[in-house]
């Protein structure tokens, strides 16, 4: 091919890209990009899950949240929470003796989920809990 050729496709290419990443910037625009935040002591129904966060505290580099949650059964439901700060996502730390959650039962209990925040710049808190296709956060500081 002759250099001509090859850069009249590359223009056109450009073109085609850019008419595409406006056809997208366009369908983006329409969508509803943030949801509203649950305020504490509010219910939450999140998939099958129902979630109340009380309360945050921190202690040290730990951020403990205080919630009740039940209505499904299952064991690995803690860790559909994250904790999103400034810079980074958590996930809760692993169950414990005492009050920690452990999991999902389908009766309602009240325990306790533990981030480490020790590394953490900003003092921006926002608890995300997603199951499926649905999701519930929780601003905490």
């Amino acid at each position: 091919m002759k250099t001509r050729t090859l850069l009249l496709l590359s223009v056109g290419t450009a073109l085609m890209i850019l008419l595409a990443g406006g056809a997208l910037l366009f369908q983006l625009s329409g969508q509803k990009t943030t949801s509203e935040a649950t305020p504490l002591g509010e219910e939450a129904a999140v998939g099958d899950a129902r979630v109340v966060v009380l309360d945050s505290e921190l202690l040290g580099d730990r951020l403990i949240v205080a919630m009740e949650i039940g209505g499904v059964d299952d064991t690995d439901g803690i860790d559909s929470f994250r904790l999103v700060t400034g810079d980074r996502q958590l996930s809760a730390l692993g169950p414990a003796e005492g009050d920690r959650c452990d999991g999902i039962t389908e009766v309602r209990t009240r325990c306790l989920i533990e981030f480490d925040v020790g590394e953490v710049d900003g003092t921006s808190r926002v608890l995300i809990m997603r199951r499926g296709e649905q999701q519930a956060t929780w601003r905490l500081t």
